[in-house]
């Protein structure tokens, strides 16, 4: 188990913007990695509720599941590592694994039980992460549902770095800042409007 904050900001980019960003930085294909996101919340998303975020991220060859939890300055994140076999068991079934057990502590002292955790969306980025003298910079491609964005993430370790800072830094490349809502709401917004879709073809 590990916990650390996280404070990180982001925008939106268009598959022209990412790509140059790509060229900039002199990103190359061994630099990506593919990663799977899991998304949970109960039935009526008592997580959601309270500003809350629980996720299971699987790599090629390990895994982990973070529960993100809101602090005054950005986020708590409590992250349990699990095996592949334990998120394919968590994916077959459709809920959260009994695995995590330090999140699903944290949880019951929620009143959340770990039997009412389901799976609400699933999320596939092509990540290149580096290390920039702002922070950590993310390019990020991704793909849920029936959808297909690109994404600037930057995560800082100062408190005090604002987003009029992370402004400035996307002005250095002619980018607009963009509001970006959380690849957890972007994900499970897109599976509700894909399965409404279904039900009014059936």
């Amino acid at each position: 188990m590990s916990e650390e904050i996280e404070i990180e900001f982001k925008s939106m980019l268009s598959q022209i913007e990412y790509e140059k960003l790509l060229r900039y930085y002199n990103i190359t294909d061994d630099q990506f990695v593919i990663q799977t996101n899991l998304y949970f919340d109960t039935a009526d998303f008592q997580l959601k509720q309270q500003g809350m975020g629980l996720r299971i991220r699987r790599f090629a060859d390990t895994a982990e599941a973070t529960l993100k939890v809101p602090q005054p300055v950005g986020l708590l994140e409590v992250t349990d590592k699990l095996t592949l076999t334990e998120v394919d068991q968590a994916l077959q079934k459709n809920q959260f694994t009994s695995e995590a057990t330090e999140i699903l502590a944290r949880l019951q002292s929620l009143n959340i039980s770990f039997s009412h955790l389901l799976l609400i969306g699933k999320l596939i980025t092509k990540r290149a992460e580096f290390t920039i003298p702002e922070g950590k910079l993310a390019l990020d491609e991704s793909w849920y549902s029936d959808q297909h964005d690109f994404e600037f993430e930057l995560e800082v370790l100062d408190p005090e770095y604002a987003e009029a800072d992370f402004e400035k830094l996307l002005k250095k490349f002619d980018l607009p800042f963009r509001k970006t809502q959380n690849k957890i709401v972007r994900a499970v917004t897109a599976q509700r409007e894909q399965d409404k879709e279904m039900e009014g073809l059936q």
